[in-house]
């Protein structure tokens, strides 16, 4: 049993980071009904200038992650103004140009960083907690908390902030808001800095518990986008139950089937989406909204 609650909460760790990479996918795909298939590599870019700021610079843990946070943000408003001018008349182009960043991205992370990647050393030189025999990892709870205060933080500002109504409103309608004033390229521009930032916050975190390389992308980025589509792709609440189960299924199959866990953990998925294919929280009617 205790082994079943230790592996729970690695899962629910893990879980939590695939959260805020499919809280990313999701925003952009809400407000501009696109998947952005760079988003992977953006987690990829984030995890490498945090690491390079917190190692190579001596910067604390948080300060590094914020810096991240700006970079890959800014990373982020580069990538919606080039496709820009795609918006409306070509979809396939952009869903092209996305991939293309993300080949781009990855290509440069190797130019700059090299290829052998690198391992970041926790910021939390603390013993685990000991919770009724279970050993917990104190950096999990601050990756638990983290992913909790970002999570937060995206919905108290579509909800309770004028642009994040106005990004609701492009979300629903992208004709009739621009008819009662609003911008919708810069309400894209934000969902891209935002999905960005949120992407940085998941490489960074991931760092001190995954090898840091320029394939990272790759593993986060596929693990979250499968957690955004289980979860209802587009949907906030779904990115977030869809990151967790993805991640506590992803522990369990590391534990029982050790090099087959991303076959099972993928099985596991495709049955669950052959069942629903509109994942838990999704719509019959799958629309940009």
């Amino acid at each position: 049993m205790q082994v079943a609650l230790q592996t729970l909460m690695g899962g629910l760790t893990l879980g939590a980071l695939y959260a805020l990479v499919a809280l990313g996918f999701s925003l952009v795909y809400r407000t501009m009904g696109l998947v952005n298939f760079a988003h992977g590599q953006v987690v990829m870019v984030g995890a490498f200038t945090a690491s390079t700021f917190y190692m190579t610079a001596n910067l604390p843990f948080p300060l590094a992650v914020a810096i991240a946070v700006v970079i890959t943000a800014l990373l982020g408003l580069v990538i919606e103004r080039v496709l820009r001018p795609l918006e409306g008349r070509d979809f396939d182009l952009m869903l092209i140009g996305t991939i293309g960043f993300g080949i781009v991205l990855e290509a440069l992370a190797v130019i700059i960083w090299g290829a052998t990647g690198r391992a970041v050393p926790t910021p939390i030189d603390a013993a685990p907690l000991d919770v009724a025999g279970i050993k917990i990892r104190t950096y999990s709870i601050v990756v638990l908390v983290v992913a909790a205060l970002a999570t937060l933080a995206l919905v108290t500002f579509l909800h309770r902030t004028k642009m994040g109504t106005a990004m609701q409103a492009v979300a629903m309608d992208p004709d009739a808001a621009t008819s009662v004033g609003i911008h919708v390229g810069r309400s894209n521009a934000i969902a891209f800095a935002i999905g960005a930032g949120l992407a940085a916050i998941a490489g960074s975190l991931a760092g001190p518990l995954l090898y840091v390389n320029a394939s990272l992308g790759g593993t986060l980025g596929i693990k979250g986008f499968a957690a955004a589509i289980l979860g209802g792709f587009g949907n906030i609440q779904g990115a977030i139950v869809g990151g967790l189960l993805i991640g506590i299924l992803d522990a369990f199959a590391a534990g029982e089937f050790e090099g087959y866990s991303e076959l099972v953990v993928f099985v596991v998925f495709t049955m669950l989406i052959m069942i629903r294919p509109t994942g838990i929280f999704g719509e019959r009617t799958v629309n940009r909204a």
